[in-house]
């Protein structure tokens, strides 16, 4: 049965295909109905934002299969590699936004535009989308920490700029004949783009390459095992991140007096608190006997 986070990250993923699909089923509309040049660049990013969103939803139920024995800890990773991919490919879009801009900026008549107001409604209504799927992924990537959706939610609001400037150009040029907003505003918004992908393929390279768990993680983990009733001291902390998930390996160390059965609820009990504070974890626990006044522990 998926756990909370896999169902959420699942939605999101969904929701990403669902927003594309018909943003592209409605731009098809207006670029039949208007030929305008702006609405077609447009419908461009949409197709390739739909294809972006069907290889994230794959990657996220592939990443929501159960361990298996060829996977014993599981598919998360395929979190990462999808994130990794979707930053080059925002890399390249902020490229080919920034280019454009840049070449309308420095053109000595920027191209016409047309029909305007149909323009403006259909951008006006794709961006009322595009905010109801940024809300919500980014509800989800708070909740569970998926590199994958906060990458898509970055390409999408990375949309809302450029479409906020289409908006803004097209109403300026029917109002003031002022063509060169379009590629200012898109300029800004390839800027936004690239610091936001280098971001999340910094995340999603440190992932694959087995960086450890957050400081503040780390942290908190080693003051439980500090202060937990029955243990002595504890040694070889270490983590590792893969997808959402938080990969936990401890030694404890513990009285070698007591029964099996006390040593293991102490252990039990840690990993348990452990996994309330961190749901995401998957904690290994390995029970140590503690050293006595002068003699080294094992």
């Amino acid at each position: 049965m998926p756990d909370r986070d896999t169902k959420l990250t699942l939605t999101a993923g969904l929701a990403s295909v669902a927003v594309s699909a018909v943003l592209v089923g409605l731009k098809l509309w207006a670029l039949a109905a208007t030929g305008a040049v702006s609405i077609a660049a447009s419908l461009a990013d949409s197709a390739l934002d739909l294809m972006m969103s069907l290889a994230a939803a794959a990657a996220l139920v592939y990443a929501a299969r159960p361990a298996d024995e060829d996977h014993a800890f599981g598919h998360s990773s395929a979190e990462d590699l999808t994130a990794l991919a979707q930053a080059l490919f925002i890399l390249g879009s902020a490229g080919a936004i920034g280019w454009t801009a840049v070449g309308r900026l420095r053109a000595p008549e920027p191209p016409a535009l047309a029909d305007e107001g149909l323009g403006m409604a259909v951008m006006l209504a794709s961006m009322a989308l595009t905010l109801a799927l940024v809300w919500w992924q980014g509800r989800v990537a708070k909740a569970t920490g998926s590199k994958v959706v906060a990458a898509d939610r970055l390409h999408y609001l990375g949309d809302l700029l450029p479409g906020a400037g289409a908006v803004f150009a097209l109403y300026a040029s029917s109002r003031w004949g002022l063509a060169r907003v379009d590629g200012m505003v898109a300029l800004v918004a390839a800027l936004a783009m690239v610091w936001g992908a280098l971001q999340i393929g910094k995340g999603a390279w440190d992932a694959l390459m087995d960086r450890r768990a957050a400081p503040e993680v780390i942290e908190t983990i080693a003051e439980m095992a500090r202060t937990w009733p029955g243990v002595h001291g504890f040694h070889d902390l270490k983590t590792r991140t893969a997808g959402r998930r938080i990969f936990v390996h401890l030694h404890i160390e513990l009285d070698g007096e007591q029964s099996l059965r006390e040593a293991h609820d102490i252990g039990a009990a840690l990993r348990r608190a452990i996994l309330e504070a961190y749901p995401q974890a998957d904690v290994i626990i390995h029970k140590d006997v503690a050293p006595k006044d002068g003699q080294p522990g094992s």
